[in-house]
């Protein structure tokens, strides 16, 4: 930090001359009055512009010695342009008042009723005075701070209500008042907790513990249930590297493969010394501190350290390298709309099913007329259950040892690439391939999606029956189908060679092509529910709202939309971020309910961490992506119906079509009134609709194509990687 006589010269530079602060909003009035921008202001105090608008807008205050630096500059500004009151209570009074305040041993005298309610009479527009933006917390008395030659940090500083007006309507969030600062905050190296909605506090605390209960007792942060039934969320620190060293962590990790501290470091000795505990992933880049909750109270902290690549990039693009404001701006708008960061994407998509779904709910005991745990009904309980035989994998416990022989379920996503030997001539003449990408299809398909609930049953010989969930052992290799298509029963799109088992969605595919289908035997679930609905609903709202805010809005015409996307990730890169980690949410939180055995020393048969959890069901994936598999290809052939056109490639949600042009307008089928036809690939933001994913030559597409290589891979940037390990 700069010097103190630094500071003062910068200042002299600007004014001369020694009072207490103003009120933020005369901050701001001063520094107008003076013709001196924000910027400049910050350049004079070593800082930032955001820094400089949180004092004027009450969210935080300076510390020495840019405290004495600015109340320099206040000063001498206050005696030059001094602004009359409604009671003829001049502004340049406040500096004086204040100096005779210091000078005495009483300390800050609090102002007389008759001057608060002239400042109050002078708020500006967007203030906590204007009724049109509601307060997010009670206003505090306003009172005359001293002047102690050296500050000390108040505990935590809480937050005055922003004198800004509000951007949107709809960015103003819900207050609990038990959680008045939101639900996490971003901690710098100099004690500055960066909160949401540009609030800072002050941050005491020099060790992990001391960080823990100034987090719990003074910080005011958390976050509401998103269930009546469910839990608090616990407050989320971040750790910048400044303040992971301040704390005594070191700069990475040495464990790579384990990702923790080992359990004789002293941080880790410290936390277990004051009685607090760790969860069984011990001290990572995601920490969760905790005691056992007292009645209804939880006792947990959340840490996410970020020189430990809490935040990859691959999920939060850009995030770990923002200033800490802006980091804390990115998580606050992921914790408002999906939950609070726990963990990976993936993770936190586990955590939000649960959170939306818990699995218990207090139940009246008949007998002793009490209240007790009962199970939550639609949710999946607090104990994991065994996978039907072919749902699982042969490591499985309950498989291994079984000695199943009978196949396993493999819905996958697509993985196809049209044969060469089946393209027309007039397509190889097509000057273009264009790429289209669905939006967030695993999300469009977990919509209305109907899964077991209970354990799985056995049948022989069953009549199949589409709207039962489970797993069916039938024979549809003997189904034709265009061979410029890809089946629709396998994720390499080659034609079936006998029995197998397929999920429901994926046989009742089958029957709606007109087929006739004779399961062999089954294991159905008699129990279902829509348990993904919640957590549909919240994703797609989540996406959908961010997309707008980086300019994607719901009233694009199709050329509009296509131009937004274009340039939405460099509109708000903060909000770019969410959005990647929205979709990282959904891909991930799918991918985790068939979580793998992990380390080279796990031996098969034996239980593994993962499939310890309710969460772990095989059957739940394999539905979404069977579901995702078979809308793609009805748009695929329904496609090749209305325009007769057919696919390159298709990997996943990511379909690549030859084109007379370089947009998909130039061949995605429109009726004569302009708007899109029903069942094909249509233009859009939401979740299941299509966007432009990228644009090469055919001749690139049909090289790749001749090499056994994917050009869906690799529409969006071209760069093919042609070694040996693609």
């Amino acid at each position: 930090m700069a010097s103190e006589e630094e500071l003062f010269a910068n200042i002299d530079a600007l004014l001369e001359e020694d009072p207490q602060l103003p009120p933020p909003a005369e901050r701001a009035r001063l520094r107008e009055a003076a013709g001196i921008t924000q910027a400049r202001l910050a350049q004079a105090l070593k800082s930032t512009v955001q820094t400089v608008k949180n004092y004027e807008n009450g969210r935080s205050e300076p510390k020495s010695p840019r405290l004495e630096a600015y109340q320099r500059l206040l000063k001498g500004w206050a005696e030059k342009y001094p602004a009359a009151r409604p009671d003829g209570f001049p502004l340049g009074q406040w500096a004086a008042d204040h100096k005779r305040a210091a000078q005495t041993e009483a300390g800050p005298q609090r102002l007389a009723p008759e001057h608060v309610a002239a400042l109050n009479a002078t708020e500006p527009p967007g203030s906590v005075a204007d009724a049109s933006e509601p307060p997010t917390e009670t206003a505090a008395p306003v009172q005359a701070p001293a002047a102690p030659e050296r500050p000390a940090r108040p505990a935590a500083r809480p937050a005055t209500s922003s004198r800004r007006p509000a951007a949107k309507k709809a960015a103003a969030r819900a207050v609990d008042p038990r959680f008045p600062h939101g639900p996490l905050a971003v901690l710098d190296g100099d004690g500055s907790a960066y909160g949401v909605d540009g609030l800072v506090l002050d941050c005491p605390a020099t060790t992990v513990v001391e960080l823990v209960e100034w987090t719990l007792r003074e910080s005011g942060l958390g976050a509401a249930k998103l269930h009546r039934h469910g839990k608090d969320g616990d407050p989320l620190i971040v750790l910048t590297q400044s303040a992971a060293a301040k704390l005594g962590l070191p700069e990475r990790l040495e464990d790579r493969r384990g990702l923790r501290l080992p359990e004789d470091h002293p941080v880790v000795k410290q936390v277990l010394k004051a009685k607090w505990q760790l969860t069984q992933r011990g001290f990572g880049p995601w920490a969760r501190i905790y005691r056992k909750a007292q009645g209804r109270d939880r006792q947990c902290v959340q840490l996410a350290i970020l020189p430990w690549d809490a935040l990859d990039s691959r999920s939060w693009p850009g995030v770990a390298e923002m200033e800490p404001a802006d980091v804390a701006r990115v998580l606050g708008v992921y914790a408002q709309r999906v939950i609070t960061p726990r963990g990976g994407t993936a993770v936190n998509g586990l955590e939000l099913m649960t959170a939306l779904r818990p699995p218990t709910r207090p139940v009246r005991d008949e007998e002793t007329g009490n209240w007790v745990s009962g199970l939550n009904p639609g949710s999946l309980g607090t104990e994991p259950m065994d996978p039907a035989p072919p749902e699982g994998q042969p490591e499985h416990p309950a498989i291994y040892h079984s000695g199943w022989k009978g196949g396993f379920l493999h819905e996958e996503a697509y993985q196809w690439v049209r044969s060469v030997d089946t393209l027309s001539y007039e397509e190889c003449l097509l000057p273009f391939a264009v790429g289209l990408d669905l939006n967030a299809a695993f999300l469009a398909a977990a919509a209305r999606l109907t899964v077991g609930l209970s354990e799985p049953v056995h049948f022989l010989n069953p009549v199949f029956n589409p709207k039962i969930p489970g797993s069916w052992l039938v024979d549809l290799s003997g189904i034709e189908l265009d061979p410029r298509l890809p089946s629709p029963f396998t994720p390499d799109g080659t034609r079936p060679t006998g029995p197998a088992w397929y999920q429901t969605h994926t046989v009742a595919y089958a029957q709606e092509l007109g087929h006739n289908v004779a399961p062999i035997e089954a294991y159905l679930r008699k129990e279902t529910g829509a348990y993904l609905d919640p957590w549909h609903d919240r994703l797609k709202t989540a996406y959908v709202d961010t997309l707008a805010d980086l300019g994607v809005t719901k009233d694009l015409t199709d050329t509009e939309f296509l131009a937004a996307m274009e340039r939405h990730k460099d509109v708000d890169p903060a909000m770019a971020a969410v959005l990647a980690a929205v979709k990282g949410t959904v891909k991930g939180g799918i991918g985790k309910l068939f979580e793998n055995p992990q380390g080279k020393n796990y031996k098969e048969g034996e239980p593994w961490p993962a499939m310890m959890r309710p969460t772990w069901r095989p059957d739940i994936r394999a539905a979404v992506i069977s579901k995702a598999r078979v809308n793609m290809h009805r748009k695929l052939l329904n496609m090749s119906r209305m325009t007769g056109l057919f696919p390159l490639a298709v990997l996943s949600d990511c379909v690549v079509y030859p084109s007379p042009g370089v947009s998909p307008l130039d061949f995605l089928p429109y009726a004569a009134s302009g708007k899109p036809q029903p069942g094909g690939f249509r233009l859009g933001r939401t979740p299941g609709l299509a966007k432009l994913e990228g644009v090469q030559e055919m001749s690139w597409a049909v090289d790749l194509m001749e090499k056994g290589l994917n050009p869906a891979r690799h529409i969006k940037g071209g760069d093919a990687v042609l070694d040996d390990g693609e």
